[in-house]
């Protein structure tokens, strides 16, 4: 057909299987010419020359280079960059602006698992499941009630930090709960948060009130360390901070320092840096549940930003407005 768009893979090739399984490549085919077997990591690659010069849309993902005045100057008729991953923030440019390209990131999708993975430990937090499996381990015996006094989810005060897409997902997800959530967002007002469900409070109320802490910000250089030492010193004594979010948001030594004390307790995805040291203690603290950066996307999960990425493109092709369009604006204030 000769109104199909001409479209090129750019991104590490190891997750190209995973973003487009055979059933979901299938479907790519049926909207765009694009060849499986090419995927570009290097825009300046001379041998790609005449293939970057006919392409009109590049489908991205992780391991894609930056689209800077160079590789913008190799597409001549690129019109559009479809991301199957989560921030643009690396990979698009201000020559991306200054072209006038349709720029859309499946951080909606990418949203889905690390809310998930964020609901589960709120709710084993509540329940002081991480403390409760070390002491199990230790006196093999269950606990009595004066012990588990003061653990339970019925009511507790849950705070998370960002209206970003993964805090608004994992609110959605604490809606059937009987939780009591309660919102820091700058650019979210009182009746924003009373729509999500939250009772607004500023960011040192909400950690000096809430137990359990979830942080959802985007890395921002306002919001580098938001989390220092006078702030991590608010959170009450016992209570759990969960990031899922970006290491850099926290005081990386404020926080160990705090973990170290045994003060409060930690479920971490992200750190700063990543990974930590092999001389970390967080790796042996009891208080510390760290994971290798999987709250997002990955194993099967990576087909549904695949899809997403799909669905875009259908939408460009049957000239319908882009579903999750990012705009030079929004990255002044999201990931």
């Amino acid at each position: 057909m000769a109104d199909r768009l001409t479209a090129l893979f750019a991104m590490d090739p190891r997750h190209l299987p995973g973003l487009f399984p055979p059933d979901v490549l299938s479907r790519l085919r049926t909207v765009v010419d694009v060849d499986p077997a090419l995927v570009v990591q290097n825009f300046g690659d001379p041998a790609l020359a005449a293939v970057l010069a006919d392409t009109e849309v590049l489908l991205t993902g992780w391991g894609c280079p930056p689209l800077d005045s160079a590789a913008l100057a190799a597409a001549p008729r690129l019109r559009a960059v479809i991301h199957a991953a989560g921030s643009v923030r690396g990979l698009v440019t201000d020559d991306c602006w200054q072209r006038g390209l349709l720029v859309s990131s499946a951080a909606e999708a990418n949203a889905v698992p690390v809310a998930e993975y964020t609901l589960a430990a709120i709710l084993l937090a509540g329940k002081d499941a991480f403390g409760r499996r070390e002491r199990y381990r230790a006196d093999h015996r269950h606990p009595g009630p004066a012990e588990v006094a003061g653990i339970g989810n019925l009511g507790r005060r849950v705070g998370i930090i960002g209206a970003s897409r993964v805090g608004r997902r994992v609110l959605e997800l604490l809606r059937p709960m009987d939780l009591s959530p309660v919102l820091f967002d700058p650019w979210a007002d009182d009746e924003a948060a009373a729509r999500l469900g939250a009772e607004p409070l500023p960011l040192d109320d909400l950690l000096s009130s809430c137990g359990i802490v979830s942080l959802h910000a985007p890395d921002l250089p306002a919001t580098r360390h938001m989390l220092d030492r006078r702030r991590l010193a608010l959170i009450p004594d016992g209570g759990v901070l969960i990031n899922t979010s970006r290491g850099g948001l926290i005081d990386q030594k404020a926080l160990t320092d705090e973990l170290v004390s045994g003060r409060i307790s930690a479920i971490l995805d992200v750190t700063e840096p990543e990974p930590l040291p092999p001389s970390s203690p967080l790796y042996r603290l009891p208080n510390v549940f760290l994971t290798p950066h999987i709250a997002g996307s990955l194993g099967n999960e990576l087909e549904r930003l695949g899809r997403t990425a799909v669905e875009e493109l259908e939408r460009l092709c049957g000239g319908l407005p882009l579903a999750h369009q990012v705009n030079r604006a929004d990255l002044t204030r999201v990931a």
